[in-house]
């Protein structure tokens, strides 16, 4: 056999390692990887330099541990300390609010690893590792969140119990295994806390942070930023239509309206401002919604946005039913909170497809949305002249030159894509005669600037367009990658016209429910290539079912949804007080069962004590009379005096009766099991007569 082949195998040698490595840096160096697995999620809403030092301090004790070197000064952390305090401060201008107290913790928990130094210590890392599993909860909710901190929390119970064992170098799985007791032994009780504990506004809060950005629609739009919300995947928003087999209406009523944007600066697109106290809801523009026709019932599972505005179908004239939001519709059919989304909410609504609004007659508010920035898109001014001009226009009016633009956007050559490049100042006339290309965005702003520059009144409505149905759940998902623009026009008698020009361009875009998607990366097409197209969407189908059923059963379960489960139980007028009855009384009878299994394992002899009690006993009828408080060392100890060489087998088991309770092993039941076997074919000494 060569040197080579004879060479042990790294991964072997770790092993080797790992098992002879002293108790303390085995039980150190679990405890440390327990805490960088707490940690890791925060990484993403921690600055660089919080994580880098967290990473450097876990690192550094890891080393110390594996080396078996001495901890540093408390001089030395002290000074660590103030430098993360500093540097807290710098960030944050504070050290209170929720992202400067996360940074701090973070880093605090990973300097006190640094003073391991007595049981104390240890329990104090612990419990910050416990409040720092749960701060990761502050910025996330989901299912994979759960699941980790649910990994987590095994493993801070599995290293609290370690601790308790003093005695000996138990296997890692024997703690684990009575973590895993305890955590089943407290399910109950947790579950009875979250079906039936009140659900109310809280009594405490951390001072509120400036709410932290997400990527999603805004009150302003720059030619550009859509696309870039095309490549998001993240999930915005589930729906449920209550319609036989959840089957959604046809695309073209698949409008979700968002934010509508009527003022424009040569730039950019913003919200129109209110001329009065926007909670009020009063513009200079009246809604005049006018419906018909039956009304599409469905319910939606909103993801937090950090913004006002609640998502729902063209056009919704009653309320969405959310609880504990003060809600009104804005004059363009808009419907907001008077408070940011910050968490997932579900509300049920009614929309009807077949609607008309908007003032029928011209106004003055209208003129104005039908003005544009001096010297801006000179050539796109032109061109609405020239159509103007158009005889058939001239006499068909509005209706006729909107087919005239979207003929020219139909015929014209124009393309819907991710990448049309940078736009300058003048975007309208760089789309109609430069690059003809564009998303969405690009085409009904260019659309929208030709109609104002024809001296028709148009704005731009931003939202969602499209879903993708989920047969897993029966569910509609609608992600950032379905953010859409589309153009208004007012025409008269009629009001405001939803026109989508996007659809002259890609009718596909709109009509089949295809998306561009953006180019994969290496890793992407790697796992393409592994992995069938169809399984990954089997796949992706199944954990998005499961986020959603978290959502609907977790993260919403509301007190609504309380009081509907009392009035399963036989309720009539639940209220928040019968919650507490109901949840005192599951608690009570808990503590009840709890004191009778107490009881009952009180009156129950511990095996391995009525196993030396039978001992004893025998040993008595040979005529050897042990004390009580005898342990099995001192009575082999004295059966070798009085029974000599012939009872060595009996001196044996008797140690290994000690050892089993002093020092058990991971089988210690069936170690045991075995002991009361080979009791009966012990060799006793003789019965002494009577």
């Amino acid at each position: 056999m060569s040197a080579t082949s004879a060479r042990p195998e790294p991964s072997s040698n770790l092993r080797q390692t790992l098992a002879t490595l002293p108790r303390d840096t085995r039980d150190t160096l679990f405890l440390l990887g327990v805490i960088a697995w707490v940690i890791a999620p925060q990484v993403a809403h921690l600055p660089w330099w919080s994580s880098s030092l967290a990473a450097a301090l876990l690192l550094w004790r890891g080393i110390l541990s594996w080396r078996g070197q001495a901890l540093p000064s408390r001089w030395l952390l002290l000074g660590v300390l103030a430098v993360a305090v500093g540097a807290t401060l710098a960030t944050y201008r504070t050290i209170l609010g929720r992202d400067a107290g996360v940074a701090l913790i973070v880093l605090l928990l990973a300097l006190k690893t640094l003073e391991l130094r007595a049981r104390r210590d240890a329990l104090v890392v612990f419990f910050l590792g416990f409040f720092t599993m749960l701060s990761n909860f502050f910025f996330s909710q989901s299912l994979l969140t759960a699941i980790a901190m649910l990994v987590a929390l095994m493993g801070l119970l599995t290293a609290l119990v370690n601790a308790h064992m003093p005695v000996g170098r138990p296997p890692l799985l024997l703690p684990l295994c009575t973590a895993g007791m305890m955590a089943a032994l407290g399910a109950p009780i947790m579950l009875a806390l979250f079906m039936f504990f009140p659900r109310m506004a809280p009594l405490w809060g951390l001072p509120s942070d400036a709410l932290t950005g997400r990527s999603g629609l805004s009150g302003t739009m720059e030619v550009g930023n859509v696309a870039k919300l095309a490549l998001d995947d993240s999930v915005v928003m589930r729906i449920r239509f209550d319609t036989p087999d959840h089957a959604a209406p046809p695309a073209s009523q698949l409008y979700f309206r968002g934010p509508v944007l009527s003022e424009f600066d040569g730039r950019q697109w913003r919200e129109p401002t209110p001329r009065q106290d926007p909670w009020l809801g009063q513009w200079s523009l009246p809604p005049q919604l006018r419906v018909q026709g039956e009304p599409l019932r469905y319910t939606v599972t909103l993801e937090p946005h950090q913004r006002p505005w609640l998502m729902v179908l063209e056009a919704a004239t009653e309320k969405p039913a959310l609880n504990g939001f003060n809600l009104f519709m804005t004059p363009d059919l808009q419907w907001l909170s008077t408070r940011p989304i910050t968490d997932v909410v579900r509300y049920s609504a009614e929309s009807y497809p077949d609607f008309r609004h908007g003032p029928t007659r011209m106004s003055d508010a209208l003129r104005e949305l039908a003005l544009l920035p001096a010297n801006s898109n000179p050539r796109t001014v032109a061109l609405a002249q020239t159509l103007r001009a158009d005889p058939a226009v001239a006499q068909g009016g509005t209706p006729a030159l909107v087919d005239a633009v979207l003929h020219s956007l139909r015929t014209g050559g124009y393309e819907y894509t991710l990448e049309p490049g940078l736009y300058g100042p003048d975007s309208a006339d760089e789309f109609w005669f430069d690059r003809k290309a564009g998303f969405c965005e690009h085409i009904a702003s260019s659309f929208v600037i030709v109609l104002r520059a024809a001296g028709v009144p148009a704005r731009i409505v931003t939202g969602y367009q499209g879903g993708e149905f989920n047969s897993v759940d029966g569910y509609w998902t609608v992600r950032q990658s379905d953010a859409h623009a589309w153009a208004e026009v007012w025409m008269q008698e009629r009001g405001w016209v939803r026109i989508d020009p996007t659809g002259a361009v890609a009718p596909g875009r709109v009509g089949q429910f295809q998306r561009l998607v953006a180019p994969q990366g290496v890793f992407g097409q790697a796992m393409g290539s592994v992995i069938s197209p169809g399984m990954v969407q089997h796949l992706r189908a199944v954990w998005e079912a499961a986020n959603n059923h978290w959502n609907q059963w977790v993260l919403n379960y509301t007190q609504s949804r309380q009081l509907d489960l009392l009035k399963t139980l036989g309720f009539i007028a639940p209220s928040w007080q019968d919650l507490v009855r109901v949840l005192g009384g599951l608690l009570g009878l808990a503590a009840l069962l709890g004191a009778a299994w107490t009881l009952w394992e009180r009156q129950q002899h511990n095996p391995w004590l009525r196993l030396l009690a039978r001992t004893r006993q025998r040993l008595a009828q040979a005529g050897l009379i042990v004390p009580d408080s005898a342990p099995p060392r001192t009575i082999a100890t004295q059966v070798q005096a009085q029974f000599g060489d012939d009872a060595q087998a009996l001196c044996a088991w008797l140690l290994e009766l000690e050892q089993l309770r002093y020092a058990p092993p991971p089988a210690a039941p069936r170690q045991l099991r075995d002991l009361q076997r080979r009791w009966h074919r012990l060799p006793w000494p003789a019965t002494r007569p009577s």
